[in-house]
């Protein structure tokens, strides 16, 4: 069976939390398993901070309710928690967890500093891997932000950006179709589904990317075991 190897980055990109996939890496690279370990590093302190303020309005359990959802404390996040007061009947989808909750000035609110742009970057490509930003449109950047993210991330070796996804309007597609073609960039495509109640998309139901765009997956095409 085909296999790529994969993982997410957080990274903090002018305020914001960017996510920067790396696909087809030397998994057992030094570098990047190190700064894998360091963003994780911090994870489960704020998620135990997270808890302690769901707490304060009357949510308990929060963090064992995230972490069985999670299974490793270095890799719990806000969607863990979302899961759980879903499941305690708190809210009645991950949508209003997070708008109630969980995001900036909410009571389970805890910014967590990630890796820079540059080092999530370095680590992929070090490794031999394809960097990607994953769905631009969901950050929410002003234009120059969002110029400055590119430039930087094609600068430090980033080679794709995320074009057709699950969280994308097809306006944004095009938008993003653009954006590629204008840095240079592959493109990839992914439904980003997590589960029946919480993606916008069904698995294998998205648009395929506009023909005049370079499918990340070319670029990958001598990794695949």
């Amino acid at each position: 069976m085909p296999y790529l190897t994969g993982t997410e980055i957080s990274v903090t990109f002018a305020g914001h939390t960017v996510h920067i996939v790396g696909l087809g890496f030397d998994h057992h690279n030094s570098n990047l398993t190190q700064g894998l370990r360091q963003t994780r590093g911090g994870r489960e302190e704020r998620a135990r901070e997270m808890s302690d303020g769901l707490a304060k309005v009357g949510i308990h359990g929060a963090y064992e309710g995230a972490l069985k959802f999670a299974g490793n404390p270095e890799l719990i996040s806000r969607t863990h928690f979302a899961r759980f007061l879903v499941e305690s009947a708190v809210c009645q989808d991950t949508s209003e967890v997070f708008r109630r909750f969980l995001t900036e000035n909410k009571p389970g609110f805890v910014p967590h500093r990630w890796a820079s742009l540059k080092e999530a970057v370095q680590w992929i490509t070090q490794a031999q891997g394809i960097a990607v930003i994953a769905h631009p449109a969901r950050y929410r950047f002003t234009p120059n932000e969002e110029y400055a993210l590119f430039t930087e991330f094609k600068n430090h070796g980033g080679q794709a950006v995320e074009v057709v996804t699950g969280s994308h309007t097809a306006a944004e597609a095009q938008r993003y179709a653009s954006t590629a073609l204008e840095f240079g960039l592959a493109a990839s495509r992914g439904s980003d589904f997590h589960s029946p109640d919480e993606s916008h998309t069904d698995l294998g139901s998205l648009p395929f990317l506009p023909s005049k765009l370079t499918p990340v997956w070319a670029l990958l095409a001598d990794r695949i075991q």
